[in-house]
């Protein structure tokens, strides 16, 4: 027995009341989604350099949903970013949509993005 076990009592092992071991769920969350051909990620643009990782996501055939709120008042910026994402699309065949004022959708090729808006039967 150390003193630091003398000191802060032995590590107790096994479950306390009220406690769940999460670590075994975990792996398994884990080991579903590596199935997966494509995953659906929010991403948020906070300046120009930052077209960088997006473009790696997006070109690896994923889909991103991008908010640019942070840049949303610099027209120039935003001008220049949403330049570069509409080539990004039309370079992997690709959409690319607005959603509401601060939002886009950038999907790969074989994803089309619907511009109608889907409402409710009394809407």
């Amino acid at each position: 027995m150390g003193i630091a076990s003398k000191i802060f009592g032995e590590k107790k092992t096994g479950l306390t009341k009220g406690y769940v071991d999460l670590e075994k769920y975990v792996e398994t969350k884990t080991s579903e989604t590596s199935s997966a051909t494509m995953h659906i990620a929010v991403g948020e643009i906070q300046r120009y350099e930052d077209i960088k990782e997006i473009s790696n996501y997006v070109y690896g055939g994923n889909v991103l949903i991008l908010d640019f709120s942070p840049i949303s008042d610099e027209e120039v910026i935003l001008k220049r970013i949403t330049n570069e994402l509409k080539k990004m699309a039309k370079d992997i065949d690709g959409d690319i949509a607005g959603i509401g004022n601060n939002l886009m959708i950038i999907s790969p090729s074989g994803v089309k993005v619907d511009r109608r808006k889907i409402r409710g039967k009394y809407a």
